[in-house]
């Protein structure tokens, strides 16, 4: 049996006992929403069709062939003004189209057969994440607009461990939708992973463009777990959120679990990793937490049956005074989870995209599989 065929009397459930969440979203999120451009078919062939035209002719061969720095860098400039000048022409696919990618990823991440509790969710969200999480407010650098951890050293990062399979599942979508871009590709991936796992609507619009290896930005950017409150803040702050934000994207440990051979930590924070809630909080302050003792990295298990684990900085949220305001909020109202989480998360999303390479000038809300066959 299919983890989907599975998973879905369960969100139809939750779903039924939770009407006023549901509407509550709704409401919020309305404003984000906008309608697909006006064409009556797929503009994937006039997106094709530009880039030849832009980067036509012998310039482009020699950009593109090239091995120089310069070249490259001008190069991704003139992707960059080739993104722009779509948006102004609206010589796009349709939201339609990066719907039909949406779907497509749906459906590879519950293809997981015996993995991680039978879907790709988990990791693939943790790829949008790690790919975006790398901006720098003061430097501009760093974020999801080049799709850099195609490139060593980053996928070679440490923080990076395990996401080469959610790049290898990826590929497969990538494969089949080859004009969307790989900085689209993740960051849609993990607005999928969310909304599929019963969470949130998170807002998202197309619009990153694929650098080069020139791009990387430099390791230690992404959270270390094993620290305190100081480096959480450094790592967060740097990218431009607030203690709240921060707290809400850690959230997402409500999903998967960490691997051993990874990232040295070991197991699920919750009872159910393939599900979005509130319980990663809950858990945090319902459980008695005590250091696990073991040959690895530090880290904490619940007293009671011992197969949960918390991070050093997932248990920071109970000890700091300011995180702990919002973890306690959080672990007592879902909704304000729910509705804080997609906020922070479409702001991790888009960070270090130019404004003027996004193809809407709000963001889409893109249904869930079920939202579509209802």
């Amino acid at each position: 049996m299919s983890f989907a065929a599975i998973r879905a009397p369960l969100r139809r459930q939750a779903l039924s006992t939770s009407f006023k969440r549901a509407e509550l979203r709704t409401s919020s999120f309305r404003k984000y929403s906008t309608e697909a451009p006006p064409a009556a078919k797929s503009n994937t062939g006039l997106y094709v069709g530009l880039g030849a035209v832009v980067f036509g002719g012998g310039i482009a061969y020699y950009l593109y062939n090239s091995s120089s720095e310069t070249a490259k860098a001008t190069s991704t400039g003139l992707k960059s003004a080739a993104q722009s000048a779509k948006v102004a022409t609206n010589f796009v696919p349709t939201k339609a189209d990066y719907q039909k990618v949406y779907n497509r990823i749906a459906e590879v991440i519950d293809d997981a057969g015996d993995y991680d509790n039978g879907s790709f969710g988990p990791v693939v969200l943790r790829l949008a994440w790690h790919a975006s999480g790398t901006y720098d407010k003061t430097t501009g650098t760093g974020g999801s607009n080049y799709a850099t951890m195609r490139f060593q050293p980053e996928s070679l990062h440490g923080a990076n461990a395990g996401l080469h399979v959610a790049r290898e599942v990826m590929e497969k979508v990538k494969q089949e939708f080859s004009w969307i871009s790989y900085g689209d590709l993740w960051t849609l991936a993990g607005v999928a992973a969310v909304q599929e796992m019963a969470g949130p609507k998170i807002p998202w619009r197309p619009g990153r463009i694929d650098g080069f290896e020139s791009h990387v930005p430099p390791d230690g950017r992404l959270p270390d777990a094993s620290q305190g409150a100081p480096h959480i803040r450094d790592i967060f702050y740097r990218m431009g959120f607030d203690d709240q934000e921060i707290v809400a994207l850690v959230g997402a440990h409500a999903l998967g679990r960490c691997h051993a051979d990874r990232s040295g930590y070991d197991g699920p924070w919750t009872f159910s990793p393939t599900m979005f809630t509130n319980d990663f909080y809950k858990l945090l302050f319902d459980e008695k937490w005590v250091w696990k003792k073991w040959n690895g990295p530090k880290q904490l298990e619940d007293k009671k049956t011992k197969s949960l684990m918390m991070l050093p900085t997932d248990y920071v949220l109970t000890q700091d005074k300011s995180f702990k305001k919002y973890a306690k909020s959080y672990a007592d109202d879902v909704d304000l989870f729910f509705k804080d989480f997609s906020a922070a998360f479409a702001k991790l999303l888009e960070l270090g995209v130019p404004t003027q390479q996004f193809v809407p000038s709000e963001a889409w809300i893109m249904q869930t599989v079920d939202e579509q066959t209802s």
